[in-house]
């Protein structure tokens, strides 16, 4: 599956692009220090629903990356917060509801939000000719942490060579699907896919996760100079060294996957892409790897060349194949298998989800207010189709969808958000 993954908390947005795989990298940055480590490829930034909105000192609004963070959090969260948030935003915009937070068992306090709000207005109206009123000064913080955002997507796709136009965002955390929708029209992505519980996705996949160990050797040499013999010898020591920590977390042979990875530039390049085996090494009756799909399954060293051009240029813009192609490292992935979790299946019922209907109020959409219906997601069962403006209500979480999208529930209990 393509999908974007989006994932929106209090403090911060994670993003990641899966291309049928999950994206690795083996440089990151935590706190402006750099890291060289097997890691995720995954693009922070500073926009979540505890986000601070100012005012600059050039008079422009901004958003983050300073937060409110949980205490004394949003100024509606009643706990003494008195500066202007995206989740103050949200509830003077009424995508929020007062009395739905939480499955209802936190009430917000909407007149600390529109006093924190109205605040940052008459700031703004002091330094500017334009007199801005709450809720449009609430739709500029939503837009502009959606700028945020939406850059933060760019970054991993566009500026990578990936079109998002062929990929499905997936939205999660506590504030993931209050936005998804109107990202997803702003970077042309054609659906959103909400799960059952995205405020508690990333502890679910943390609990299934696979276990995963990597090895790396430092190589530094061109390729034409290394000998066969020498990657077999390299790969198979990283690969004992797996196999038997793996077996020592009680992970049987079976369950077991070997992946081999060189780490490969031009001579004279400071950055290197990783570029991994189409069919890694294995021991006796586990699986093998054929997940990535350029090219035929190799195991030698001109397979992973022919691999590298064509990654570099999808990357960059621009290969050479006719120049000497350096191997800076060595990896191996030893991976455990860990077991799946089932997900229940629901029959499928009628399109009909007014069952699910709890009321409808005015929200704030395109810079007016437009009537919305107001849907619990308990109620909302496969087959079902909620057509925007509406707003899903459920314990973790609210969903969003915008006038012009239509929302159907999957066999999975997904929703599934499109264009009408």
């Amino acid at each position: 599956m393509r999908c974007i993954t989006f994932d929106m908390g209090g403090t911060s947005t994670d993003v990641a692009l899966c291309d049928g795989a999950l994206p690795t990298t083996t440089e990151g940055e935590i706190a402006g220090l750099p890291l060289r480590l097997p890691i995720l490829d995954i693009h922070t930034v500073g926009a979540g629903g505890g986000s601070i909105a100012r005012i600059d000192a050039g008079g422009a609004l901004i958003v983050g990356p300073e937060s409110a963070g949980a205490d004394p959090g949003p100024a509606c969260y009643g706990r003494g917060g008195a500066l202007p948030t995206v989740t103050d935003a949200n509830l003077v915009l009424g995508r929020l509801d007062a009395d739905h937070f939480l499955g209802g068992q936190m009430r917000l306090d909407i007149e600390a939000a529109e006093r924190a709000i109205g605040a940052l207005a008459e700031n703004l109206s002091q330094q500017s000719s334009l007199v801005t009123h709450h809720s449009s000064l609430a739709w500029g913080i939503v837009r502009v942490a959606n700028a945020t955002m939406e850059r933060a997507i760019r970054k991993i796709s566009v500026e990578r060579g990936h079109d998002p136009r062929r990929f499905t965002l997936v939205a999660f955390g506590g504030a993931g699907p209050l936005h998804a929708c109107e990202l997803a029209e702003s970077l042309g992505i054609p659906r959103v896919l909400v799960p059952p519980a995205p405020g508690v996705l990333s502890a679910l996949g943390m609990a299934t996760a696979d276990t995963i160990k990597d090895y790396s050797r430092g190589v530094l040499r061109k390729v034409d100079e290394i000998a066969e013999n020498e990657f077999e010898s390299l790969f198979t020591e990283m690969e004992s060294r797996g196999r038997e920590e793996l077996l020592a977390e009680g992970i049987d042979e079976a369950d077991m996957t070997l992946q081999r990875a060189l780490d490969l530039r031009y001579v004279g390049q400071s950055y290197e892409i990783t570029v991994t085996a189409l069919e890694a090494r294995v021991p006796a009756g586990a699986s093998t790897n054929r997940e990535d799909a350029i090219g035929e399954p190799y195991s030698e060293k001109p397979g992973f060349l022919n691999t590298f051009h064509p990654l570099h240029a999808m990357r960059y813009g621009h290969s050479h194949p006719d120049r000497a192609v350096e191997v800076v490292a060595a990896r191996v992935k030893a991976i455990g298998k860990a077991q799946r979790v089932e997900m229940a299946e629901e029959a499928s019922m009628d399109e009909e989800a007014s069952g699910a209907i709890v009321g409808q109020k005015p929200v704030w959409f395109e810079g007016r207010l437009i009537d919305s219906a107001l849907y619990t997601r308990d109620q909302l069962h496969a087959g079902h189709l909620v057509r925007g403006p509406a707003i899903v209500f459920q314990f973790d979480t609210t969903s969003v969808i915008p006038p012009g999208w239509i929302a159907r529930v999957d066999r999975f209990k997904n929703l599934i958000c499109e264009r009408a």
